[in-house]
């Protein structure tokens, strides 16, 4: 039998996906989730894409004694820790809330994983550590910084983890870096399906396509990029998840920090992804351009070497696939 391993919002977007992941790589799989942005439904989802069971705690990461009860009740070998807030423009409006619930409820699973001699992580960190000031493409080793709270809690979490590190050798912690996660599942069973308006561009875009929205914002276009509008770095959630099983496989046999770019290298702009997704649900889609949002980059890519280097890792899919999949999964579900 494979190592146990604990997800933290297992039930969300990235997490559901990595769980099948690691279910269908034969690990077992202790998923804790709060659902205060993921639904309950995605946990028997996830149990039919892999014919298989896993324990669950409905528990939240502030509550040390919570998550205490869990570490008693299973020998974790490694947690793979996605729970936190993650809405950028939320926590400009709610900072106390993003900073206590990512960074406290880290600490606080930290704490549990130190007591019982849990040592390997790997953390759902993000592309917006480089901030505002670093040209592309992003390679690990340049300053981080942020522009609103939710990408200083990333920082934030980074830096305790290395801090951890230092204070025992013990640790291993992979640091993955994601870009734009987008797509589904092939099943079309589970994808992005967030509560209430969505922060992200895929599913505002499914929303509009299914009638539930009526238009795309589109925010800038007055970027210097090809098209006017912001560049992303887009990488289909099943490269993603497959990433988190290479990080997982390299911190179960090295100790120590590395933070690694979960990307593909390339950027799309906002009209690439609304025009593939057009092409994969067999309409256009109104948009009107909006001012741009402050804190946004013209830019974002990946360097992927060191995610080739250190994990053998590459991301597979191509824009169109990524969209067709979340079409596939927005039509079923939305």
């Amino acid at each position: 039998m494979k190592e146990t391993i604990l997800v933290t919002g297992g039930a969300g977007f990235i997490g559901s996906h990595t769980a099948v992941e690691l279910l269908d790589s034969g690990y077992s799989v202790v998923i804790v989730d709060n659902f205060s942005n993921s639904k309950p439904e995605v946990l028997d989802k996830i149990r039919q894409i892999t014919g298989k069971d896993f324990k669950f705690y409905e528990e939240d990461l502030l509550n040390l004694d919570g998550i205490s009860k869990i570490f008693d009740e299973n020998k974790i070998d490694a947690v793979i820790h996605f729970a936190g807030l993650k809405a950028v423009g939320e926590s400009v409006e709610k900072p106390v809330e993003y900073y206590h619930n990512n960074i406290t409820g880290s600490l606080m699973l930290i704490k549990a994983m130190k007591k019982h001699g849990c040592k390997k992580i790997v953390f759902s960190s993000s592309a917006t550590v480089y901030g505002v000031n670093n040209p592309v493409p992003f390679v690990e080793d340049m300053p981080t910084s942020a522009t609103n709270p939710y990408g200083y809690t990333k920082v934030m979490i980074e830096q305790i983890l290395r801090d951890v590190y230092v204070s025992d050798n013990e640790w291993s912690v992979s640091l993955l870096r994601y870009f734009n996660p987008i797509g589904a599942h092939k099943s079309g069973l589970i994808g992005e399906d967030p509560n209430g308006i969505p922060n992200n561009l895929l599913p505002y875009i499914g929303k509009v396509a299914v009638g539930q929205l009526p238009q795309l914002n589109v925010f800038g276009d007055d970027y210097v990029t090809p098209d006017g509008t912001g560049v992303r770095d887009y990488i289909h959630v099943c490269d993603l998840a497959s990433g988190h099983l290479c990080a997982l496989k390299y911190v179960l046999e090295h100790n120590g920090v590395e933070a690694v770019n979960l990307g593909t290298g390339k950027g799309s702009s906002v009209f690439d992804v609304l025009h593939s997704f057009e092409k994969a649900c067999g309409k256009e889609l109104p948009y009107e351009i909006k001012p741009r949002r402050a804190g946004d980059i013209a830019t974002c890519y990946a360097n992927t070497d060191k995610a080739k280097r250190l994990f053998g890792w590459e991301a597979k899919y191509f824009l169109d696939e990524m969209t067709a999949d979340g079409w596939n999964f927005i039509k079923n579900n939305f």
